[in-house]
């Protein structure tokens, strides 16, 4: 059965544009909710020709416009991380999830220009790396670089955030959790195109680098620290953690992101922000398996 068309809303007349921008600067609460809540239903169409007015002389319109589109601009990054949810499945590209979440968050994010930044990371490393060969001695010089000279780090753990969730947030302040300083060594790795895969240590994430001849864990969340799977096998024991063949194997992509989700929605939770852990509760049941469409 096809799904009837939606009818389109009927374009604005300049006039009623006019006519909405005068209102946002009436002092009558009730109004503003009438006329914020008539913007928000024309959605990204809207966008466009409010914008200008985020720089309005007139302060109050200045501030509810940009409020309006920051609103709008959320809700089209929330349906479109909504959709990418529901249609990958185990494996897709950790980078591009992570953009997709944060936008969610913060529509605004130059992507592009984020991206350069750890384009600029691995052109910084490439001749760094290139006439090594065994995997310790590459790996060495991909953690001097990025937690020694670019300064990246683990947070305390009486300090953990939403924002350390966030991919742009972390290159912003550079400090995370294991799940996106992961991330970033991955994003960076991939660049260089060396074998790096996470790898969920029994809530404890790790990236590991796998070669026919090499298998080296990386704790990015300690400063990049190179671990052997004997050592994988002593945290466990110390930690009193079950001894799993899968816990030293790669996690998918949709994995990750899963666990990222849980993490950052209990973090919401503790800050008390039930809207913002209910939406991230919402992307976490659309990676449910029997979704994918």
């Amino acid at each position: 059965m096809q799904e009837s068309p939606v009818a389109a809303t009927p374009a604005l007349r300049e006039s009623e544009k006019a006519a909405l921008i005068t209102l946002l600067g009436d002092e009558d609460p009730a109004v503003y909710e009438a006329v914020r809540s008539k913007l928000l239903s024309l959605g990204a169409a809207a966008q466009e020709w409010l914008r200008p007015h985020m720089f309005s002389r007139n302060r109050l319109v200045a501030r509810r416009v940009s409020e309006i589109v920051q609103a709008i601009g959320r809700e089209e990054a929330h349906q479109r991380f909504r959709r990418f949810c529901l249609t990958h499945a185990d494996h897709f590209d950790m980078e591009e999830a992570a953009w997709l979440l944060a936008q969610t968050t913060d529509p605004e994010i130059n992507v592009e220009a984020y991206q350069a930044v750890l384009d600029e990371f691995a052109a910084e490393l490439r001749p760094r790396t290139a006439l090594f060969r065994r995997g310790s001695q590459i790996l060495s010089r991909v953690n001097d670089f990025l937690f020694r000279e670019q300064n990246f780090s683990g947070h305390s753990e009486s300090e953990d955030e939403p924002e350390h969730c966030y991919l742009n947030r972390v290159l912003d302040r550079r400090v995370g959790n294991a799940h996106t300083l992961c991330l970033v060594y991955i994003a960076v790795a991939k660049r260089l195109e060396l074998p790096v895969a996470p790898v969920d240590l029994a809530g404890h994430f790790l990236c590991r680098y796998q070669t026919a001849a090499e298998e080296i864990y990386i704790d990015a969340f300690h400063h990049g620290r190179l671990l052997t799977r004997a050592d994988c096998v002593h945290h466990l024991i110390r930690t009193q953690a079950e001894v799993k063949d899968n816990y030293l194997s790669p996690v998918s992509s949709r994995y990750w992101m899963q666990r990222l989700c849980e993490h950052l929605a209990g973090l919401y939770e503790a800050a008390e922000a039930p809207a913002e852990a209910a939406r991230i509760r919402e992307y976490l049941g659309l990676m449910s398996p029997r979704l994918f469409i």
